[in-house]
């Protein structure tokens, strides 16, 4: 089955696996796959399903996409790479940040514009484990999802119908308990609303954002039982490209930061905050970097073991 082409001319190199990884729910996401130069998406878009292969190759990128819908995807494709992002605007004031800007200067944030297709997983990522997240993702992808188009063994996510015609015991044999399931519902169901909101603002993707319809979609994400800060930063990052965007109330992401930053092993959301402050604009692609460049805090106590619900 022959694909379309599009090739996009960026303002510097791109690095594939820094820019897609925040589209990722694990690391062995059945829908996106990254290797070297090469990355795969499966995308459930208001067309329909396709598969995209994205080639990189110095300051450009070439995706080929199938299926229905294969245009969406190449519409947005320069969202989709970062060519719409500003990587220059960042200032380093730690050595920290200027060595992983130095190691990794093709990273770049996706603007993707996919809102469910990264928000299920999210959800599922809540209070859990990155081992559970995954197995439940998996899960549900298995039970609603499809064949990505035109990319063998890639799946594309669950579209909101399918989504929102499950029940709560679907959820219960994917690991997932009440509380997140229904958060999972809710927004299958008001989706045509939320993505409604993400196009216009994104508008036809040439690069600027309408910040009034920006500011819809946060309300409308706001008000869904069970998504918060945390689940909106993640979401304004790698939907809607905010470079700015920082998850609040991660378990991890405080001490992350503070170890890099400021040789602290454990910090709240404040003391991040406060690090991050020099970098107004740019703190989540600061976050990004620093996950990347320095790993996490040390760790102290038992960790954290993966529950499963389906026999309760």
């Amino acid at each position: 089955m022959s694909g379309r082409s599009r090739r996009v001319a960026l303002d510097g190199p791109v690095d594939l696996p820094g820019t897609l990884r925040s589209l990722a729910v694990t690391a062995t996401d059945p829908c996106v796959r990254v290797r070297g130069r090469d990355g795969w998406i499966g995308a459930a878009t208001p067309d329909g399903p396709a598969g995209l292969h994205l080639r990189a190759d110095g300051d450009a990128v070439t995706g080929t996409a199938w299926g229905p819908g294969a245009g969406w995807m190449l519409e947005r494709l320069p969202g989709l790479v970062g060519a719409h992002d500003r990587p220059e605007g960042l200032r380093p004031v730690h050595p920290i940040v200027s060595e992983a800007v130095r190691r990794r200067p093709g990273g770049r944030v996706p603007r993707s514009g996919r809102l469910l297709d990264l928000a299920v997983g999210t959800v599922f990522a809540q209070k859990v484990t990155g081992v559970e997240a995954g197995r439940a993702w998996r899960a549900i992808v298995r039970r609603c999802g499809a064949p990505a188009p035109g990319v063998p063994g890639l799946a594309v996510p669950p579209p909101a119908e399918a989504i929102a015609a499950l029940g709560y015991a679907d959820f219960h044999a994917f690991g997932v308990e009440r509380r997140r399931a229904e958060t999972v519902l809710q927004l299958a169901r008001i989706a045509p609303r939320l993505e409604a909101a993400v196009a216009a603002a994104l508008g036809d993707d040439a690069g600027t954002i309408d910040a009034a319809a920006l500011d819809v979609v946060h309300r409308r994400l706001a008000a869904t039982p069970g998504v918060g800060p945390w689940t909106i930063g993640i979401l304004r990052y790698g939907v809607l490209g905010d470079a700015d965007a920082v998850p609040v109330g991660d378990f991890h992401v405080p001490n992350t930061v503070a170890w890099a930053l400021a040789g602290e092993p454990r910090a709240d959301d404040a003391r991040m905050l406060e690090l991050l402050a020099p970098y107004a604009g740019h703190r989540g692609r600061v976050v990004q970097l620093l996950e990347l460049a320095s790993g996490p805090a040390p760790k102290y106590g038992p960790r954290t073991a993966p529950r499963s619900i389906i026999r309760m």
